[in-house]
């Protein structure tokens, strides 16, 4: 197997390890969320924007509902305020998961990888098929905060892996917070169909990806 497949799988378990752990332990349920927004909006809008970016960040370490906070904050703020929070809070997890990996990633990679020259094939693999990596990565849980990492493990150049960031992300933010703020208790329908229009159209662009590029690795 490839060593950056390895890695992959090896992040992949980690960042699942804590979703498991944390819905076995009943912390951080969407419904625990949305009560501590219902909460902070009672306060300051501005709390809530701090709440919501502060758990996208903190995605990068514990498994989150990304697409359920970047639909309640446009419920919570509005179309803009909730885009800006959202935006924020992932583009800070983000540049962190890219500059940690960077930093210590190469102890990881050696650990892995058996030689220089896999070391080597790793980086370019994922030189070569990051950057579509990133952009479709919000397909599904965990690959974003995995893919960030790797952009950092393999060195990619940070402004590069930003603009796959950003390309992948902010559409995904804009598109999810305007059906947030455009849904109500009573109608909640613009926010179901987005959820599932962007979850199915971004499944489909990865499956595709994974038959032609990711199981030929």
């Amino acid at each position: 197997m490839a060593a950056l497949v390895k890695i992959f799988l090896i992040l992949a378990l980690g960042f699942a390890s804590t979703f498991i752990v944390l819905n076995a332990a009943g912390v951080l349920t969407t419904t625990q969320i949305e009560a501590w927004l219902t909460t902070a909006s009672s306060l300051s809008p501005g709390l809530v924007a701090l709440i919501i970016a502060a758990l996208l960040f903190a995605d990068l370490f514990i498994a989150m509902p990304t697409l359920t906070l970047c639909l309640l904050a446009g419920y919570f703020l509005g179309f803009g305020m909730g885009s800006l929070a959202t935006i924020t809070g992932l583009t800070l997890a983000g540049i962190c998961g890219h500059g940690l990996s960077r930093h210590y990633g190469d102890r990881l990679l050696r650990r892995i990888a058996r030689s220089e020259q896999q070391i080597s094939e790793a980086k370019s693999m994922f030189q070569t098929h990051g950057f579509l990596m990133i952009l479709i990565a919000r397909a599904m849980p965990i690959i974003p905060e995995v893919s960030a990492c790797l952009s950092g493990i393999t060195r990619m150049r940070f402004s590069r892996f930003l603009a796959a960031w950003w390309l992948g992300s902010v559409p995904y933010c804009l598109i999810a917070a305007y059906a947030g703020s455009v849904s109500t208790v009573d109608n909640p329908m613009p926010a179901v169909y987005t959820a599932l229009t962007l979850s199915g159209t971004l499944w489909t662009v990865w499956f595709y990806f994974y038959r032609r590029v990711w199981a030929k690795i």
